[in-house]
């Protein structure tokens, strides 16, 4: 029987905890798999984890409350993806948003399709659109898709989901190096750069029910998943990210050159110096910068077939 584990990170959510655990235990073909389901309560100050304890005693669910202090969901979920051994897991948040019916989409294509992570699309479905009532989320979830699609030419629909299913072969070669919710971000970026395959299946998605308060702040978070992404673009696509720095200061370098040289041409003689200085530097630290571009880009691909290669040996193993 394969191992499918449910991992709730959980951070005071008292109000929705038990609906998820309840809901989730009630997946008709959890006797087919070795099912499991952990909350991993970080660091709440509310009775998310008395409350999640008695419920999988009250309904005998094969599961278990862990308590992780450092704050951050990705090292919520770093704990049991380093503790627990599985063919399959599920994430899924603990605000009662997703649901148990969709849960086949993810555990299928990962068993039989050789699939490394399923992403629970809310986009696609249109429940997104209908029961979001934060504006300013929409168009945030809707930034980050299309700076991710651009960048790394990709195609997908739905980068912020908090419902996905992976691989064990993904989880044991994906170091989380990120702390709260960049997560998402991050392992959707990982896994478009080291040709991970992902599938992404449509699901259905409620809001928040009433006196549940999200921890997301759209402004602050939402600036972090940016320099995320603009960080891993750097870190994977060193030669274009330096490129475009490159490519700016030598259009600004020139710019600043017209003058001087304008003024060179009509007087023979440069009276604007420091304009002059100020064009001889954009156009070096843009000959700079397309050389790092270069020499990282070097280095990247030596740690890519390092990469491959450390895969490979694991895959056999």
């Amino acid at each position: 029987m394969k191992n499918v584990v449910i991992i709730i990170p959980a951070y005071n959510e008292e109000l929705t905890i038990k609906d998820v655990l309840v809901d989730f235990w009630s997946y008709p073909n959890k006797g087919a798999y070795n099912y499991k389901i952990y909350v991993v309560d970080n660091n709440s100050s509310d009775k998310t984890s008395a409350i999640a304890r008695h419920t999988i005693a009250q309904h005998n669910i094969n599961g278990e409350v862990v308590f992780v202090k450092r704050q951050g969901k990705s090292n919520a979920v770093k704990y049991v993806f380093q503790k627990i051994d599985a063919d399959v897991y599920i994430m899924i948040d603990a605000d009662s948003t997703y649901w148990c019916e969709d849960i086949d989409k993810f555990i299928h294509p990962i068993l039989n399709d050789d699939v490394d992570m399923v992403i629970g699309d809310r986009i696609s479905s249109g429940h997104y659109s209908q029961e979001n009532k934060r504006m300013f989320h929409g168009f945030g979830n809707s930034l980050v898709k299309k700076m991710i699609n651009y960048i790394f030419k990709a195609d997908l629909k739905d980068i912020m989901t908090g419902y996905r299913g992976f691989s064990k072969r993904l989880i044991k070669n994906y170091p989380i190096l990120c702390e709260g919710f960049e997560l998402e971000t991050d392992m959707s970026i990982f896994c478009l750069e080291h040709k991970f395959s992902i599938l992404e299946v449509p699901i259905k998605f409620t809001e928040r029910p009433n006196g549940s308060i999200s921890k997301l702040n759209t402004y602050t978070d939402g600036i972090k998943v940016i320099l995320t992404i603009l960080n891993l673009f750097r870190n994977y696509k060193p030669l274009q990210f330096f490129s475009w720095i490159g490519s700016t200061l030598l259009v600004l370098g020139l710019i600043s050159g017209i003058f001087p040289i304008m003024n060179y041409i009509e007087t023979k003689y440069v009276t604007q110096v420091p304009m002059a200085i100020l064009a001889v530097g954009f156009v070096t630290t843009s000959m700079l910068s397309f050389s790092i571009g270069l020499i990282l880009s070097s280095v990247r691909r030596f740690h890519n077939i390092s990469f491959e290669l450390r895969r490979l040996i694991n895959s056999d193993n």
